[in-house]
């Protein structure tokens, strides 16, 4: 019998702390004995450092270029991270020279091609995707079902919050084009904006979906990074590891997926508004 390996897909503004998050989340994942997974799909090609002790990986893309498209070639981008952690990076073109959503595609058809996580009894896999959704090739892991439940983290500003509407206006097309694809939950990563949490409280709500966490802002994800660590890793006896914990318990048992009800452009613009966020 087939093994089901729960993916997911982290989407948020760029700059919003989805790696941060990402890597936090499966290396709690991975401390609770959930063999787990991390895909970076950004041709910066550092979601998973933190992992890695500070490392950067070399990516599908390079090696491919290199290589070709052989499992032997691929096998050479897989990296065993913190707790045991299995790490890939997408990563894309030479700058200047290609699709940058292409390459993140073909990284994905090669790991779905020779059954990477069926190997290595992944358990689950957690995709952390350039926050550009408007490009199609950043859709990739949505569009072609490799994960079929997407997180958005958001903050409180103004931007942020545009972008976790615009991502809902997407997983909601997808849903209507007869795709499983669904939205599973909000996270809010806190920069201390005023009235933030109840800002991100209520956009959530007009768009169906719940909040399934709250981050606070703190040091000690700074602390951690600097040392090319997760704070689960650097930290875990800290209050900021206790809140990643507590997301991935909830990640392990949400088992809610909605099609969002997207904000149109005037009615996103007058809720801001309202909320006193523009």
């Amino acid at each position: 019998m087939t093994k089901n390996i729960k993916q997911i897909a982290i989407y948020g503004k760029g700059g919003i702390g989805k790696s941060t998050t990402s890597s936090n989340l499966t290396a709690a994942l991975s401390i609770m004995n959930i063999k787990s997974a991390q895909v970076g799909c950004d041709p910066k090609s550092d979601s998973v450092n933190t992992l890695m002790n500070g490392k950067f990986i070399e990516t599908i893309s390079e090696i491919t270029r290199q290589f070709g498209n052989s499992e032997e070639s691929l096998i050479k981008t897989i990296y065993k991270g913190f707790n045991n952690i299995l790490c890939m990076e997408a990563g894309g073109p030479v700058p200047g020279q290609g699709c940058a959503g292409r390459g993140v595609l073909v990284a994905l058809d090669l790991i779905k091609k020779y059954k990477i996580f069926e190997k290595y009894n992944i358990d689950i896999v957690i995709y952390d995707v350039l926050g550009d959704i408007v490009c199609g090739g950043f859709a990739q892991p949505i569009r072609h079902s490799y994960a079929e439940d997407v997180y958005i983290i958001t903050s409180g500003e103004y931007m942020s919050l545009y972008a976790a509407n615009n991502i809902a206006s997407s997983i909601k097309l997808f849903a209507e084009q007869g795709l499983n694809v669904r939205l599973t939950g909000i996270v809010g990563n806190l920069r201390n904006v005023e009235n933030e949490k109840n800002i991100i409280e209520e956009l959530a709500e007009r768009l169906n979906v719940p909040v399934i966490q709250f981050i606070p802002r703190s040091d000690y994800v700074q602390r951690a990074e600097l040392q090319g660590k997760t704070v689960v890793e650097a930290y875990p006896e800290s209050d900021q590891a206790k809140i990643y914990y507590e997301f991935a318990a909830k990640v392990l048992a949400n088992q809610d997926r909605f099609v969002p009800c997207p904000l149109g452009k005037e009615e996103f613009k007058s809720f801001l508004s309202i909320k006193g966020s523009i």
